[in-house]
């Protein structure tokens, strides 16, 4: 997906987000304060707080408004949460200082990305001045799923330490997708050819094997890897090995040396479901 396609959507979260905690605070504040009061003085407070307000601005909202407007602004940041695949499990917030113009929290936050599972720790510093807030991410910690692959383990400290939460989320929506779609797609053919296809590391490795128990020996392994470089940027690569016997290698030499060329062709010119259907035939064959 085009970079400033996720941009305009991190954009837009992020101020859903700004809007969301506002709101949800406003409400919190009028509700908690609405027990301490019977119901003739809530009335009367509720009808003094209209006259005061609608004669400063006709964008005055009551409770029931903000309450409508906050889930319609969550309903709104739920879909670009599907869109991305990024669900929120959990949440940790601490104020650890807070004065007129400076605020100092500690966060823990997990969720999911697709079927990726992902933790974050890190410290928000907010300073406010008249013209505008800074916000500065620090002591920033990412635990991912996948975090023995070295390439997710060097982008994950390159993100650490600049604290750039933003770059984070947007190369973790790319990661994952490819994660998820290669999981789905060695399910798929070792579903649909059981007697031929073997994961070796279930699931969540990144090869697979293709056998013919007629043909003693002899073993393709197509192996899958993710490669996310230190700015994020996600690419799928593909390749293929082999394991033929010494007997089978002597007269069939130069075509077992060709075959990983062969797949990298396939997989240009038909796609990667495509190829490893086709070496997967091709290994199913009696002869």
């Amino acid at each position: 997906m085009d970079n400033s396609i996720f941009q305009v959507y991190e954009d837009k979260i992020q101020s859903l987000e700004e809007e969301i905690k506002l709101l949800a605070e406003k409400y919190e504040d009028n509700q908690q304060e609405s027990t301490f009061f019977s119901d003739e003085e809530i009335l009367m407070s509720k009808k003094s707080f209209e006259r005061e307000f609608w004669r400063e601005s006709q964008g005055c909202e009551s409770p029931s408004d903000l309450k409508a407007q906050l889930e319609s602004l969550e309903t709104d940041l739920s879909f670009l949460m599907k869109f991305t695949g990024i669900q929120f499990t959990s949440h940790f917030k601490k104020t650890m200082e807070k004065t007129r113009n400076r605020t100092v929290q500690k966060h823990r936050l997990s969720g999911n990305c697709h079927s990726l599972s992902f933790h974050l720790e890190f410290q928000l510093l907010e300073m406010q001045n008249k013209e505008n807030v800074s916000v500065v991410v620090s002591d920033l910690s990412i635990t991912m799923e996948s975090g023995e692959d070295s390439d997710v383990s060097k982008f994950v400290s390159s993100i650490e330490e600049h604290g750039n939460l933003l770059a984070f989320f947007r190369s973790l929506s790319s990661y994952a997708e490819w994660y998820e779609h290669r999981k789905c797609t060695f399910l798929h053919f070792k579903a649909k050819y059981p007697d031929v296809v073997t994961l070796p590391e279930g699931l969540l490795g990144d090869y697979i094997i293709l056998r013919n128990s007629k043909h003693s020996g002899f073993e393709l392994m197509v192996v899958w890897k993710i490669h996310i470089d230190e700015e994020g940027r996600t690419t799928p690569l593909l390749d293929l090995l082999t394991k033929v016997p010494e007997q089978v290698l002597e007269w069939k030499m130069a075509t077992i040396e060709n075959a990983p060329t062969g797949f990298r062709s396939m997989l240009l010119l038909f796609g990667i479901e495509a190829a490893i259907e086709n070496l997967i035939k091709v290994v199913s064959l009696e002869k």
